[in-house]
């Protein structure tokens, strides 16, 4: 496969096998992208790839790698190289979420969350931007989270984490700007993709009314990537609650998120 192929730009996704990722590559393979679909779990991979070539007729690569180990990211941009596959569009959409309290946690559990939202994202988006300015071309979508906007209670590792995507995402849009390359971050609200059962994660009253499909989580990122934006935060409920977390008092934003997490 090369992004000289017939079909549109090609689409790197990671955490592909499930959740938002799978729902990325739904939409690329409907607009016609090739793509490279990336995740640990190669059955679901393998049955997603087989899915997208028969119903869009579109040329997927698998690769299964376990993005929390950064000598096996490097492989994965080396081994994508020598295939002569260029990378148009990074969806760097894998991450793990945990909720409870602090203190305890699994020591490992937390360094393991902050191992692949952090240093894993950083890797990857490394490794292919460098290959995006050598092109003058290219575009990076970072998946953080509404958590990212404020600490919350019982997910201090993890909404530090994605604080973090943000402040990677927002810095980059402009640094990166000037090489060509667009970069836009998603900051997604509770959403239906079965992170929270892997987050072990509590869905209150207050919470449940806000959750969404990912189909429009995915549309909006994808829109807001191709406008060039910064960031988008999707869902009327989710943007209220930003300029909520804004306008108000640090004790008063992070009391009524707490509540609307915990319960």
């Amino acid at each position: 496969m090369h992004s000289s192929s017939k079909t549109k730009n090609l689409v790197l996704i990671t955490g592909a096998s499930s959740g938002f990722g799978e729902e990325f590559a739904r939409q690329y393979a409907q607009q016609g992208h090739s793509l490279v679909l990336v995740a640990r779990r190669l059955d679901r991979l393998q049955a997603l790839a087989e899915e997208l070539r028969r119903q869009f007729s579109t040329e997927v690569v698998v690769e299964q790698v376990d993005l929390s180990d950064i000598p096996a990211v490097i492989q994965l941009h080396e081994r994508l190289r020598q295939r002569g596959i260029a990378i148009d569009i990074l969806v760097n959409n894998a991450g793990h979420g945990l909720q409870g309290p602090f203190i305890d946690s699994k020591l490992d559990a937390a360094l393991a969350m902050v191992q692949l939202d952090i240093a894993s994202l950083t890797a990857v988006t490394h490794v292919f931007a460098q290959d995006m300015r050598a092109r003058k071309r290219g575009k990076i979508l970072l998946v953080a989270s509404l958590l990212a906007y404020q600490g919350v209670e019982n997910f201090a590792v993890y909404a530090a984490a994605k604080a973090y995507v943000l402040r990677l995402g927002e810095a980059l849009h402009r640094e990166l700007k000037r090489e060509g390359i667009t970069v836009t971050t998603l900051c997604p609200g509770a959403s239906e993709t079965g992170f929270a059962k892997a987050a072990q994660m509590k869905i209150t009253p207050l919470l449940k009314p806000l959750m969404m499909k990912p189909a429009p989580v995915v549309r909006s990122g994808i829109r807001a990537l191709q406008a060039g934006r910064m960031s988008v935060v999707p869902g009327f409920g989710n943007k209220f609650l930003t300029v909520f977390t804004w306008a108000t008092p640090r004790w008063l934003h992070q009391a009524a998120m707490s509540q609307a997490m915990n319960g």
